[in-house]
């Protein structure tokens, strides 16, 4: 196979798939590892991929800590389309725990509440949002505010967790990987995500599909420890797959 017909085979994968393992190419276009990562080298050169840790993905694999104004900008319908279906997962007398993050804001601004409902947050914004409805008792966690998320983190946080027992967790991250699982960029932050996971029965994960083949500086958890995503339709149908094979529940919007 020529070099040129091979190099277009491996963006086809990509551009189909998302992600491509340099082992499946080896194997597919029966070349050595060698020839494989001049061929990965060469087109990330070219700006077609970008090389990660045991093949390439489609998108820039990092994800970078922006500020919350900033964050809001970007993919807001699908965001609000998200939020609005995770509301509808909320029912009389929940006990919930809302992480911070734009596409929980999007839930908080969704929630139309049917009785009482108890909403333990580490975010500001999602706590003022939610202070307009008088059937919502508010608890918000205390301890080191991050200024670019308006949220806090910290051991204060984390030790009033352990007083409590949630019915459900919604978390935003900002990276979910196949291989390395779900991510924010802040190490605090990721600490406090677990230590929520601990006290939730179920756990739901609000994402948009940009975040999905990108990383944060901490991972939070592997796939065993969640049990429902609910995105856009931008997924690919191999993430998909991969995400049900994990025995995780996918939600569409």
């Amino acid at each position: 196979m020529k070099t040129v017909e091979r190099h277009k085979k491996i963006i086809d994968k990509i551009n189909q798939e998302g992600q491509v393992k340099s082992q499946s190419l080896c194997e597919e276009l029966d070349v050595s590892s060698v020839t494989i990562r001049k061929d990965l080298k060469f087109l990330e050169e070219k700006g077609m991929l970008y090389r990660v840790h045991g093949g390439a993905t489609q998108t820039n694999p990092y994800a970078s800590d922006r500020h919350l104004s900033e964050k809001e900008k970007y993919h807001f319908s699908e965001k609000m389309l998200i939020g609005n279906m995770a509301a509808k997962s909320i029912t009389a007398n929940d006990s919930v725990l809302i992480a911070s993050g734009t596409t929980v804001l999007a839930l908080a601004k969704s929630i139309q509440p049917v009785g009482n409902l108890t909403i333990i947050t580490n975010a500001m914004n999602v706590a003022m949002e939610l202070n307009n409805h008088i059937e919502i008792d508010v608890i918000l966690l205390g301890g080191y505010l991050r200024k670019r998320s308006f949220s806090v983190a910290g051991m204060y946080a984390e030790n009033i967790l352990k007083d409590f027992s949630c019915t459900k967790l919604f978390l935003g991250v900002d990276g979910i990987d196949l291989e390395f699982g779900l991510t924010t960029t802040n190490a605090m932050e990721a600490n406090l995500n677990r230590e929520m996971i601990k006290v939730s029965q179920k756990i739901i994960v609000l994402v948009d599909s940009s975040k999905f083949g990108k990383r944060g500086f901490s991972r939070i958890c592997g796939f065993e420890s969640i049990d429902e995503i609910i995105t856009d339709n931008k997924i690919s149908d191999f993430t998909k797959k991969q995400l049900e094979e994990f025995g995780v529940e996918v939600t569409i919007v």
